[in-house]
């Protein structure tokens, strides 16, 4: 069995799809990668918004086994995409006794399925792994903004006037909410949590439905300028205990 790849020398590079295609090159060889936790972990968030119809797409597959469990779990319409070509190719080997389910080769930011083609689009890690890198995830670089919306406006495209975005991440609520709260997406937005000690996050967003005045408020403030530092406070030396009061805390 081929040993795990390194560890990219920076964050950045989890972004880019050749760091994806080294860590992949032994895929077929080597157990499933899960991030955020297994199917078993989420089952019972993620089963109750799925009907046995539906028809899903995985973003960001990588060599997750969760596009099998979901067929084992009785969806058997799953489609995996990755901007890893190496992994793709992969994952049709690993699978090929299962025709059923397809992989392709795709850019989560430009996909070419049709309007409305899907009925759920899930991702577990795909948006974590295209931010990985920011320096300050309460103040999102320009870059990464443009670049989950891109994401969320082909999520927002693909899915049927129905459908259900569920996004899988570690991002707590009040680093994640601000991007999926866009009224422009068409979608109301529900969280919950997973996972014993550290928690992970369930995001269900619902087409067709509305954001909460709350939710639009955070929405908004993403694309607000960022507010100026304040002005230092310059303590004057002082035999009385004024001072005190110029301290925030």
């Amino acid at each position: 069995m081929a040993s795990s790849p390194p560890l990219p020398k920076k964050n950045s590079e989890y972004r880019e799809a050749q760091y994806w295609d080294e860590r992949y090159r032994h895929a077929l060889d080597t157990a499933p990668y899960e991030w955020f936790g297994d199917f078993e972990a989420f089952r019972d968030l993620l089963e109750p918004e799925l009907q046995r119809e539906d028809r899903i797409l995985v973003l960001g597959c990588g060599n997750s086994a969760l596009s099998y469990e979901l067929l084992c779990g009785g969806f058997p319409n799953v489609v995996s995409v990755d901007y890893s070509p190496v992994v793709v190719a992969a994952m049709r080997d690993r699978y090929a006794r299962v025709p059923v389910l397809r992989w392709e080769t795709m850019d989560a930011r430009a996909l070419s399925f049709p309007n409305s083609t899907f009925d759920v689009v899930l991702e577990k890690g795909t948006l974590d792994a295209l931010l990985a890198g920011e320096r300050d995830p309460w103040t999102v670089s320009p870059e990464g903004i443009q670049t989950v919306d891109e994401v969320l406006s082909e999520v927002s495209r693909v899915l049927t006037p129905q459908g259900r975005f569920i996004s899988l991440t570690a991002a707590a609520p009040h680093f994640r909410v601000r991007h999926y709260a866009q009224p422009d997406y068409g979608w109301s937005l529900r969280h919950a949590s997973y996972g014993s000690g550290f928690h992970f996050h369930f995001y269900l967003m619902h087409k067709g439905r509305e954001l909460s005045p709350a939710q639009q408020a955070l929405g908004a403030r993403l694309h607000a300028p960022p507010s100026p530092p304040p002005s230092p406070c310059f303590l004057q030396d002082s035999d009385k205990e004024d001072f005190l009061s110029a301290i925030e805390l």
